[in-house]
């Protein structure tokens, strides 16, 4: 294979999976690592490297939006970015010793419970009661509707600091976002909105990827020859997801499309973990 073709081939994988990965908000690391593994046979080290490079520049994108829309709740996501932050570099000096084969059966397994996740109903839940620590912090906050601005409280702060410190890991671990589960820290334990807990946890994403990014470019994983191509690709991608997903009027059909693929193609990462083939 050519310089030419390995790079098409990366670019048009990678405008797939920010396509799908717009649509369904869960971002294009979780396609883009196993196609560089499983069809272009890229070591995982490469692909979680360049997976985090395309994580930066798109969650950087979008949550410059939202921030303007004053839906992202920042003094949260910096409060936790400290977490998540700490947990990535964690998990990204521990990726440097893990076996290859291991780190694909590890992330395939991840993979399919973040897909699985994605399909659970969210509720717009509001929660009234002041948290002591939430008022000293001033995390509560408040975020633009169509109805007017909805006051929300947020609570629990410990029990979603301990789960954003293991999302990082993860996140430095496997060069995923970790999304699905900031999210669920932040509407579950938290008792965020979801639109607050979307919108922040994309805030919080591009930092904690260049946290763990920072680890991978000291140990020469970062290829420009493949992430250039993925950081383009995917930012293509999700520009044109975007402008579908506000002419459409459900969204669940791609959620399902986007928990097929991932379930398929996490299944080859752990049968192909399990066989050594990684």
């Amino acid at each position: 294979m050519s310089v030419t073709e390995f790079t098409l081939i990366i670019l048009a994988g990678s405008c797939f999976a920010g396509f799908i990965g717009s649509l369904t908000g869960l971002g294009g690391g979780f396609i883009i690592i196993p196609l560089l593994t499983l069809l272009l046979h890229v070591d995982i080290h490469f692909a979680i490297g360049a997976s985090l490079v395309s994580i930066i520049a798109t969650s950087s994108g979008s949550a410059a939006a939202y921030v303007k829309e004053g839906i992202t709740n920042i003094r949260l996501g910096m409060f936790l970015e400290i977490a998540t932050t700490t947990g990535a570099v964690i998990g990204a000096m521990l990726a440097m010793f893990i076996p290859t084969h291991l780190l694909a059966i590890i992330l395939g397994v991840i993979l399919i419970i973040t897909a699985l996740l994605s399909l659970r109903k969210k509720v717009e839940l509001i929660i009234k009661p002041k948290d002591g620590w939430a008022e000293k912090l001033k995390l509560n906050s408040t975020y633009p509707t169509a109805n007017g601005t909805v006051h929300y409280s947020v609570t629990r702060i410990g029990g979603g600091f301990v789960v954003m410190w293991f999302a990082g890991i993860l996140s430095g671990l496997l060069g995923i976002g970790s999304g699905a589960l900031k999210v669920l820290a932040m509407d579950t334990i938290m008792r965020v909105p979801f639109k607050v807990s979307t919108t922040t946890s994309n805030f919080m994403i591009g930092v904690t990827g260049a946290a763990s990014a920072v680890v991978y470019l000291q140990r020469g994983y970062i290829d420009p020859a493949i992430a250039m191509p993925v950081v383009i690709g995917v930012l293509l991608g999700a520009m044109g997801g975007s402008k579908i997903l506000v002419n459409s009027k459900s969204s669940g059909w791609l959620r399902w499309v986007f928990v097929v693929v991932v379930v398929v193609l996490a299944s080859q990462l752990i049968y192909n973990g399990i066989i050594g083939k990684i």
